[in-house]
């Protein structure tokens, strides 16, 4: 045996010979008191089991005692147990016990030593491997240190004046600490320790407030040296690293901007992956900068879409720093500073509390586009116009040169276009690209994502010009010129699509379905969507139908379930519920809850049952008030509505309406109409429209206009006006109840709406007595002519521009009736007032208001009427080439 065996083995001998030929005695507990400091008892049974002890004199101590025992009772010299020859003396041995103790003491050392260099040589291959994966990535770790402010994104400040001989060169005034440099600096510095939590911080300001500078200053304050920082380039980078696993600990994260990485199209997909590593081991540390506006954006509540789920699920578990927009609150600490910073002394005489924006130039920046001078100043401020506008209707890619250059006419007088010389282009872009303030251009390149130098033919507007064009040019009309530009040299899916829904609030249907197109070309049929929804929009069914299928070939599962919709709507019951089933097969849980009512029709209750419960599974609430309907007995109803409930009481606006209909059909009325105001205050007005059909087929058109005008009394009237215009555009007869119901209120955009309908019928005298009463109530002159305001000069003074809004409601109505007696300039100047208080919703009135009379409205695509303009013909997709239809 070797050593190791002998000295466990011998201390078990021990054991035994304690407890048979020494009758237990000492006992442990009479041992544990033999060392100094004693020992506790459980101690010296493990030692006299086999257990090794960590230090030797105690255990000397213990085998003292028991060797004063055999002396005791004489049997020193008598025959150990276990080991021929050996005696009693010999097992219980000073020199033995230190001799056999000091060697198992080494080999335990050696043994950890191996252990400890098998760990390094672990974590090197670890390290090695995660190396080898960084250098194959389009971007490279660096030390933190290693990193300059400029390659982080911070933005130069102006030079002092006199700027001196560096003045050419990247300036970084003094940082002038504020409040919240504190709170995010300790989170740094917290999230540091070995074995803290990865941590996600959001720096959220306006442009040019100092996000990135701050979180520059954060990040060289408190993270150490020996941290490495990675910057990707874009979305696909940083997917790249996190697929690779790539992102070690003890790494900073930087996403500066961070909606480049989030709202891309694949920002979803990373959104989920840095999820996933913000789970993983730490420290880590993801530091973003972002938007005010951005961050409503990729925050806001879902709707029936949702097309940021998982980044609003990575920026809620973010700790946020809040930038103000001026250093209004800290002038004091400016100026101190300011006394031996020559770029923050200047930045104070021309921007006061507004210092960051001044230190980046931004006042400069638009004065040099509201104000050019020389030959080319007017086309390099076309040029800048077009790119505001591109990026205020929410192209998020970077701009080719082409785009520009083909929409700049549109933004020019026919003067300015004749008089442009042939190299008007060269001349208007080395304008929008002059550099101001020796600090930054108005039109800027863009770095190659993965070489040296500059991405061609490319370029971005300067983030203070984007939101200084997204303030100023909120209610203007792009020109025919930047619509066709876009749909010809825009080569992002996405920012075709987010044009073409701009252009169709806009009532520009023509550039709309040709913008559509252009997105399905560069994608696939299942793009196709949008365009088919247009054309179903503008009467165009066949054309819509046609798309759909394309659409619904491709996979798409909306478009599948409409035309199940629309073949039941023909009477082609068989081909709709081939579709339908198609749909739900591939988990389109309202086309499952669709298939349950028809099986349930068909008297298949049993099918009906088990496509409710996969649709209510599937999230689908409606689907769960279908199974009420169909459960008995009442058991399974009560079950039913304490789910609908508890789906209710987390805002579910679908539930509330489910509810609504379940407490309609048990004959609870008033319970049905509170649940169904409940449902609209959620956000789901179609919840009033639902219980007011269910009233009427059931033949209680009384008790359906008593649910309006509740609806109305309640606050209501609004969103009732709203559905009862939906109505009105689909030409539904109950329009027309819904504005009464409205009207009863003595809202004004209900009476309006009954006028128009009354003069739609040829009433013409009712159409009359309702537009006075309009004009009576809005404090107009009700005598004004119809035919064209020939009466103007005796109108009554308008109500004053500040008009309170339930006032939305009545400014819109005010807007109508002025441009239905012919003053479109006040009808304009309301229109503005309702979108400035109500957002986008109107725009498409607007465009109406300006463009009704002009020579060149159908080039826009629509007749005065609200029809499409001919002669014009549909663009098709180059994907409808292989439709068998």
């Amino acid at each position: 045996m070797g050593m190791t065996p002998d000295f466990f083995e011998d201390l078990r001998r021990v054991g035994a010979l304690k407890r048979d030929r020494l009758g237990g005695k000492p006992s442990d507990n009479a041992l544990s008191k033999a060392p100094r400091p004693p020992v506790s008892r459980d101690t010296v049974g493990a030692w006299l089991r086999g257990r090794f002890p960590q230090r030797l004199e105690p255990l000397l101590a213990v085998l003292g005692d028991i060797r004063a025992e055999a002396a005791r009772l004489g049997i020193l010299q008598t025959m150990a147990p276990g080991v021929p020859g050996e005696t009693v003396a010999d097992l219980l041995a000073e020199t033995r016990w230190r001799s056999t103790w000091a060697d198992e003491q080494q080999r335990r050392t050696q043994v950890n030593l191996e252990a400890v260099e098998r760990q390094k040589a672990y974590k090197a291959l670890e390290d090695d491997e995660r190396r080898a994966r960084q250098a194959a990535l389009p971007d490279l770790h660096r030390p933190v240190r290693s990193w300059t402010p400029q390659r982080l994104g911070v933005h130069p400040a102006v030079p002092g004046y006199p700027s001196g001989p560096h003045g050419s060169g990247f300036v970084l005034p003094t940082y002038v600490p504020r409040p919240h440099d504190i709170e995010l600096r300790e989170r740094l510095a917290a999230a540091i320790a070995d074995g803290a939590p990865p941590l996600l911080v959001v720096v959220r300001g306006e442009s040019c407030t100092g996000k990135t500078r701050t979180a520059f200053e954060a990040l060289n304050a408190t993270v150490p040296d020996d941290f490495e920082l990675l910057s990707p380039t874009n979305t696909d980078n940083l997917l790249a690293v996190l697929a690779a696993n790539a992102l070690a600990p003890r790494t900073v994260l930087w996403l500066n901007e961070a909606q480049d990485y989030l709202a891309d199209p694949a920002g979803e997909a990373a959104a989920a992956a840095l999820l996933r590593r913000l789970d993983a081991d730490g420290p880590l540390i993801v530091i973003a900068t972002l938007w005010p506006d951005h961050d409503e954006t990729l925050t806001a509540a879902p709707g029936n879409d949702d097309p940021h789920r998982h980044a609003r699920t990575l920026l809620a578990q973010a700790h946020y720093t809040f930038l103000p927009r001026s250093f209004a609150d800290d002038l004091d600490a400016v100026r101190s500073t300011a006394g031996h910073d020559q770029s923050l002394a200047t930045a104070l005489d021309v921007g006061g509390v507004n210092l960051t924006q001044a230190l980046a130039a931004g006042p400069d920046l638009v004065t040099h586009y509201e104000h050019p001078a020389g030959a080319y100043g007017i086309y390099g401020r076309a040029l800048i116009s077009a790119a505001m506008d591109a990026y205020r209707l929410r192209v998020s890619g970077p701009l080719p040169l082409a785009f520009l250059e083909a929409a700049a006419p549109g933004y020019l007088t026919d003067t300015e276009r004749t008089n442009a010389s042939p190299d008007w282009f060269i001349g208007a872009l080395a304008h929008a690209r002059t550099l101001i303030k020796q600090t930054t251009r108005p039109l800027q390149d863009l770095p190659h994502p993965t070489g040296m130098g500059a991405l061609p033919n490319v370029v971005r507007l300067a983030d203070y010009l984007q939101q200084h064009g997204r303030r100023t040019r909120r209610l203007l009309f792009p020109p025919v010129s930047f619509w066709n530009a876009a749909a010809e040299h825009l080569t992002s899916k996405t920012d075709l699509t987010q044009l073409g829904f701009a252009a169709q609030i806009r009532g520009r249907y023509r550039h709309a379905a040709e913008l559509f197109c252009a997105a399905a070309d560069i994608g696939n049929p299942n793009d196709l969507l949008p365009l088919a929804m247009l054309r179903e929009v503008t009467l165009d069914s066949d054309g819509a139908e046609r798309l759909y299928r394309l659409a619904a070939d491709a996979g798409n599962l909306a478009a599948l379930r409409t035309l199940g919709d629309k073949r039941e709507a023909a009477g082609d019951r068989e081909e709709a519920e081939r579709l339908y089933r198609l749909a739900a097969d591939a988990g389109d849980s309202a086309a499952l809850r669709t298939l349950g009512k028809r099986r349930e029709a068909a008297g298949d209750r049993e099918e009906a049952e088990r496509l409710y419960r996969l649709a209510a599974d599937a999230g689908d609430s409606a689907a769960l008030l279908s199974l009420a309907n169909l459960r008995e007995p009442a058991g399974d109803r009560q079950t039913l509505e304490q789910l609908l409930r508890a789906s209710a009481d987390t805002g579910d606006s679908e539930a509330l309406t489910a509810l609504a209909m379940m407490r309609e059909r048990a004959e609870d009325c008033d319970e049905a109409q509170q649940l169904a105001l409940q449902a609209a205050d959620a956000g789901n007005p179609g919840a009033l429209l639902a219980l007011a059909t269910m009233r009427e087929k059931a033949g209680g058109r009384d008790r359906a206009e008593r649910l309006f005008r509740a609806a109305a009394n309640a606050g209501h009237a609004v969103l009732v006006v709203q559905m009862a215009r939906v109505l009105e555009n689909l030409k539904d007869s109950r329009a027309e109840g819904l504005y009464r119901a409205a009207a009863d209120s003595a809202n004004p955009a209900a009476l309006l709406g009954l006028a128009r309908l009354r003069d739609a019928a040829g009433d013409r005298e009712e159409a009359e007595r309702l537009y006075h009463a309009v004009g009576s109530h809005l404090g107009a002159d009700p005598a004004r002519s119809r035919e064209g305001g020939r009466d103007r000069d005796r109108a009554e003074p308008l109500p004053p521009a500040e008009t309170d809004a339930e006032d939305l409601a009545t400014l819109h109505a005010l807007a109508e009736l002025r441009l239905v007696t012919g003053d479109r300039q006040e009808a304009e100047r309301l229109t503005v007032q309702v979108i400035n208080g109500a957002g986008l919703s109107t725009l498409e009135d607007l465009a109406r208001i300006r463009e009704e009379s002009a020579p060149e409205y159908k080039r826009y695509g629509l007749d005065a009427d609200g029809t499409l303009a001919k002669p014009w013909a549909w663009p098709e997709p180059r994907t409808a080439d292989n439709d068998p239809t």
